[in-house]
């Protein structure tokens, strides 16, 4: 989570760090050391998702979590920067409201929420690109 924050929603946060080429930080020495290995040796966009199960107890929600998150990225994924992307769940859902623990109504609300995380990144993004360009 060393990286910048994207996008938040009120149960999500999307962080991006690197360009993919970032160094694995085992100590000052090591960085400067050719020899070791990038952490992500390839351009490309890369994704994570956290999902704790302070925020989600039963592992069959925190797995409809991920399916969802892992989803709506590759319908993102052409619009994102090539760099390492973690979606972290910052807040439980409702048990009251979602009293199952994995049904439509959950995915539904889950999906809804990222796409407007996966929105406000991209949207974010593209005006960052414009502010850099001269006409």
């Amino acid at each position: 989570m060393g990286g910048s924050t994207l996008a938040r929603t009120p149960h999500f946060a999307l962080h991006q760090t690197g360009l993919g080429h970032a160094r694995p930080a085992a100590g000052a020495a090591s960085l400067a050391d050719a020899s070791v290995p990038l952490l992500f040796p390839v351009p490309a966009v890369w994704m994570g998702a956290q999902v704790p199960k302070r925020w989600a107890r039963r592992a069959v929600t925190r797995n409809t979590i991920k399916r969802q998150i892992y989803s709506v990225c590759n319908d993102f994924e052409s619009r994102l920067d090539c760099a390492a992307h973690v979606v972290r769940l910052r807040s439980v859902f409702d048990r009251a409201r979602f009293v199952s623990a994995t049904s439509d109504q959950l995915k539904r609300a889950v999906r809804d929420e990222l796409l407007q995380l996966f929105e406000r990144a991209t949207r974010q993004a593209g005006s960052q690109d414009d502010r850099g360009t001269v006409s």
